[in-house]
């Protein structure tokens, strides 16, 4: 058992990335059965009352571990964390903020997180913050991304890896065995999947973003203005007919805040079709269960 495993419960070390409010006890429990580690995505909640919802349910499809994701902007992840602690839930992943402030609430209640970044100077700032792990985003991956420059997947795992000494996971452009084999060669002791299980048979996605994942080629994604962040997204026509265009301003088109309602409607008008460059190499769509025996498949 790796120090991943161990701090996860499950039987491989291959996190469900949890996608916005996308939240589907049904996936997540479907991830945590096949042997993954499900997650439910607590970030653009603001109720206790949903939070207890979404554990009991999941709770009711499996008895396997399984955690959630906080932002740390937001202002409830205090409730959150005593209502998932009060669950038996013994692990978390942060994102968006800092974790200095976070780290020391989810210790004290006897559990661990992993702090999701996208950059060698914030893995360095986490590892000194008390993150138990680290998740780490290369420029590839699908979600919402900083206005700076980034290195690739390949790049920033080995780079977090000779920096730091608690377990790293690798995010970005792993979806099948190929990528979870790379992400362990390149130091990596785990990897987290979005897109791949963004698109999966038990996924609540719309059919629409799944057809966009699937009929998405070489080069079909492109990072797109969201406020002051960006975001990677299936390249439409009409989003390459407006970042093409000069006189196109998308900074203020785009609200975040409403990016599951359109997922889950599949109308990409008012939310680019979100998801990660890997989307080139995903050509169906499979169960969580047969995407996870293919990936940890020797």
């Amino acid at each position: 058992m790796s120090r991943l495993t161990d701090m996860l419960g499950s039987r491989y070390p291959i996190i469900h990335g949890p996608i916005g409010a996308l939240n589907s006890p049904e996936l997540v429990a479907a991830v945590s059965e096949a042997g993954g580690f499900g997650m439910l995505a607590l970030g653009f909640i603001r109720s206790v009352d949903e939070v207890k919802r979404l554990v009991d349910q999941v709770r009711e499809r499996t008895d396997k571990p399984f955690g959630a994701n906080i932002m740390i902007m937001n202002p409830e992840n205090r409730k959150f964390l005593q209502v998932l602690s009060d669950a038996g839930i013994k692990t978390v992943t942060t994102s968006v903020g800092s974790p200095s402030a976070v780290y020391p609430v989810i210790h004290d209640l006897g559990m661990k997180g992993l702090h999701v970044l996208l950059a060698l100077k914030h893995a360095i700032k986490a590892e000194e913050a008390g993150a138990d792990g680290l998740v780490i985003a290369g420029a590839e991956a699908g979600g919402f991304r900083s206005t700076g420059p980034e290195s690739s997947t390949m790049v920033l795992v080995p780079m977090v890896c000779d920096h730091v000494k608690i377990p790293v996971v690798a995010a970005g452009g792993i979806a099948d065995s190929r990528g979870y084999r790379a992400a362990l060669a390149l130091g990596a002791e785990g990897v987290q999947v979005g897109t791949g299980f963004l698109v999966c048979a038990e996924s609540p996605a719309h059919e629409n973003l799944k057809k966009a994942i699937v009929d998405c080629k070489d080069g079909g994604t492109a990072l797109v203005p969201v406020k002051n962040l960006m975001m990677r997204a299936i390249l439409t026509p009409e989003l390459k007919r407006d970042l093409d265009d000069p006189d196109t301003d998308l900074s203020g088109r785009f609200n975040p805040d409403t990016a599951y309602r359109t997922w889950e409607k599949g109308d990409f008008s008012q939310m680019p079709a979100g998801a990660g460059a890997v989307s080139a190499l995903i050509n169906d769509i499979k169960p969580v269960k047969e995407i996870i025996e293919e990936m940890v498949s020797q």
